[in-house]
C-alpha cells in the first residue's frame, strides 16, 4: 500500500491546478489519472475564455498545466480510482493497479456524457454515434451530420462539424438555445448549420452504420424522418461521484455538495470541478476549485494531530 498525504482524483484542469498548489506547498501529493492529463479540455479543438490565452487549443492548454504542475513536484499515476474507503481519519484509496493510503483527498473526477437512451444509440455507438466532435469529426468527412442540445457544447460542437460535414442539423428540444449569446451568434450566421426546434431524436436507424434518425415534434408530434451520417448528441453530464464506500451528500442529480472551501460532509474530503454542484461548468471554475481545495487541505493538515 502506497502513502501521500494529499491524493488527487482526476487529472483535469481542477486536479492539475490542485496539484500544482499542493505540491507547491511541499505536500506529499499524487494525482490519479485513468487516462491522460487535460480531461474534457484535452478534447476540445479550441479554448478561447480562459483568461490570458485568447486562442489555444484545449490539448495544448492541458499540456502546459501538467508541465507546470510537475514542476513543482507533482507525482502523476495513471491508474484508475475504482472505490475510497475510510481508515479512521485516513482514506484508502483502491486503483487497478494499486492501493493507495492518504490524509487528504481531493475528487476531481469530472463526468460523462448524458445518453439519449432511444433505441439505436448504443448500438450505433462506434459506427456514427459520437460524443466527442475533435475526436470523431473527421471520421464524417462530407456527410450530413446531427448534433442533439442547445448549451454551448451543442452549439459548439456543431459548428466543429461543419469543417467535415456538408451540413450540420442542431437538434433541440426547445424554441430557443441555452449556449452564450457569442456562441449563438456564431452558428446562427453560419450558412452550413440548420436548427430543428422543438424537437427530440427517438430512433437511431442503420445496418452496418448510422443511416437516419427519426425525429419528433414535441409539439405537433410529428415524426419525420432525417437522413444523417452522423449523430453527436450533447445533452447534459453525469457526474462520476459513485466511488465513495461511505456516505458522501450529494445532490439528486449526483453532483457532490461542497462548502465554500471545497470540502464535502467528510473531513478530509474535497470535490472540485465538474462533478461537484455549481452554477456552471468552466475551466476558470475548475482552476479556482482546485486552488481552494489545495489550499483548504492544506489547512486541514496543519491541524492533523490536534
Amino acid at each position: 500500500m502506497r502513502e501521500h498525504e494529499v491524493i488527487i482524483i482526476g487529472g483535469g484542469p481542477g486536479g492539475l491546478t490542485a496539484g500544482m498548489y499542493s505540491a507547491r506547498a511541499e505536500l506529499d501529493t499524487l494525482l490519479l489519472e485513468k487516462l491522460m492529463p487535460g480531461g474534457q479540455i484535452a478534447n476540445t479543438e479550441l479554448v478561447e475564455d480562459y483568461p490570458g490565452f485568447e486562442s489555444i487549443t484545449g490539448q495544448e492548454l492541458a499540456q502546459k498545466m501538467e508541465k507546470h504542475a510537475r514542476k513543482f513536484g507533482l507525482k502523476i499515476e495513471f491508474d484508475s480510482a475504482n472505490k475510497i474507503k475510510l481508515d479512521g481519519k485516513f482514506k484508502i484509496i483502491q486503483g487497478d493497479n494499486d492501493t493507495y493510503r492518504t490524509k487528504a483527498v481531493i475528487v476531481a473526477t469530472g463526468g460523462q456524457p448524458r445518453l439519449l437512451g432511444v433505441p439505436g444509440e448504443k448500438e450505433f455507438a462506434g459506427h456514427g454515434v459520437s460524443y466527442c466532435a475533435i475526436c470523431d469529426g473527421a471520421f464524417f468527412k462530407g456527410e450530413v451530420i446531427a448534433v442533439v442540445g442547445g448549451g454551448d457544447a451543442a452549439v459548439e460542437e456543431g459548428m466543429f462539424l461543419t469543417k467535415y460535414g456538408t451540413r450540420v442539423y442542431i437538434i433541440h428540444r426547445r424554441d430557443q438555445l441555452r449556449a452564450q449569446k457569442i456562441i449563438q451568434k456564431r452558428a446562427f450566421a453560419n450558412a452550413k448549420v440548420e436548427f430543428i426546434w422543438d424537437s427530440a431524436v427517438t430512433r437511431v436507424i442503420g445496418q452496418d452504420k448510422i443511416e437516419s434518425i427519426d425525429i419528433k415534434n414535441l409539439k405537433t408530434n410529428q415524426v419525420q424522418n432525417l437522413k444523417v451520417g452522423a449523430l453527436f448528441p450533447f445533452i447534459g453530464f453525469v457526474p462520476n461521484s459513485d466511488i465513495f464506500d461511505f456516505e458522501v451528500k450529494k445532490d439528486a442529480g449526483g453532483y457532490i455538495i461542497t462548502n465554500e472551501n471545497m470540502q464535502t460532509n467528510v473531513a478530509g474530503l474535497y470535490a472540485i470541478g465538474d462533478v461537484r454542484k455549481q452554477l456552471c461548468k468552466q475551466v476558470t471554475n475548475a482552476v479556482g476549485d482546485g486552488t481552494t481545495a489545495a489550499v483548504a487541505a492544506d489547512k486541514y493538515l496543519e491541524t492533523w494531530n490536534d
